[in-house]
């Protein structure tokens, strides 16, 4: 077993966003849902500064971003836009505080990791952070700063949890194939040496000193190997988007310890079949991998397959739910 064995995660939680633009009620939602893995919602409904781009920006230490016609740019001092971040997450983390007085266990935030926000943030010259090595340097060592002091001030809001880090990596694996488009659209920036990748990620996993990261992508072609190698003590994933290529890997992890998040529940309004369907997927590929029943309930924390930003509110609390009852159906029938 790696070191990564030593976290044990509760048998169901969400992703990350939720519909709307109300905190209190967001965060009565994501820890009236899940008493044991509530989470830190994230509202991007609201606008700039609310989506996992703008708000992650708001996290970094000594580097700034705005909004620009085309996204968001790094820039000199912290502007409007900084200011409008920093007052949404003091926003929700007043209605998390609320909503968590007595809690002792878990407890999720989320802030997008390093890759996806050096392709996705921009530099003066319009092209992403990506294109310069040097910026990913500054970027990752920034967003490792602010993380460990937006941590802190969970910990002060909230002294009995322990605090669990999602890293959202959704461009990871564009990124590692040098798939980012250029600020033309008609090239693509170079494919980041794995190693790099591996190294920087490390890094920012280590912002959590201690506690347990979870890197998250509903993205195809997840790195499961290379995440496990930088540090994460769980992946989270659409599971939908799995191939029988992945079974190795995925074998791999669950024997090293690494966790599982499989997002089997979609995340966007649907009918949903009963919560025992909803897991049969994972009890197949528990069957293909030839591993033993009794691990799933230990080994896979069961969550919607992306975000619940552009799902109805009475789907969102619907799908939440839903997550719990197929985590129980997991662990009272694993085979």
């Amino acid at each position: 077993m790696s070191e990564n064995s030593q976290f044990r995660f509760p048998g169901a939680t969400g992703v990350g966003s939720l519909p709307g633009g109300d905190a209190r009620e967001a965060a009565k939602t994501a820890t009236g849902s899940f008493e044991y893995f509530p989470f830190l919602p994230e509202l991007p409904a609201r606008g700039p500064g609310a989506d996992m781009i703008g708000r992650t920006a708001g996290m970094l230490v000594e580097l700034y971003a705005r909004v620009e016609p085309s996204g968001w740019r790094i820039g000199d001092r912290p502007g409007r836009d900084t200011r409008r971040a920093r007052s949404w997450l003091r926003e929700d983390l007043d209605a998390l505080e609320e909503f968590t007085q007595d809690h002792q266990g878990d407890l999720k935030v989320q802030a997008v990791g390093p890759w996806t926000l050096a392709a996705a943030l921009e530099l003066k010259n319009g092209e992403a952070a990506l294109s310069d090595p040097g910026a990913c340097r500054d970027l990752a060592a920034s967003l490792a700063e602010g993380l460990r002091l937006h941590l802190d001030e969970v910990r002060r809001r909230v002294p009995g949890a322990r605090l669990v880090l999602q890293l959202d990596e959704p461009s990871l694996t564009a990124v590692l194939r040098g798939q980012v488009r250029t600020a033309s659209g008609y090239r693509t920036h170079r494919a980041v040496d794995r190693q790099i990748v591996e190294a920087t990620l490390r890094d920012v996993v280590g912002a959590h000193a201690g506690g347990p990261v979870v890197v998250h992508s509903c993205a195809p072609d997840v790195p499961f190997a290379l995440l496990r190698r930088a540090g994460a003590a769980a992946v989270s994933f659409d599971f939908a988007l799995l191939t029988e290529r992945d079974d190795e890997a995925i074998g791999e992890a669950v024997e090293g310890g690494t966790r599982l998040f499989a997002g089997v529940v979609p995340g966007t309004d649907t009918p949903l079949s009963d919560p025992a369907g909803s897991v049969m997927g994972v009890r197949t590929l528990w069957r293909r991998l030839g591993l033993r029943p009794g691990l799933l309930a230990e080994a896979v924390t069961v969550t919607p397959a992306c975000g619940l930003a552009g799902a109805s509110p009475a789907y969102a609390r619907q799908v939440l739910a839903h997550c719990v009852r197929a985590a129980r159906s997991l662990a009272d029938n694993p085979e």
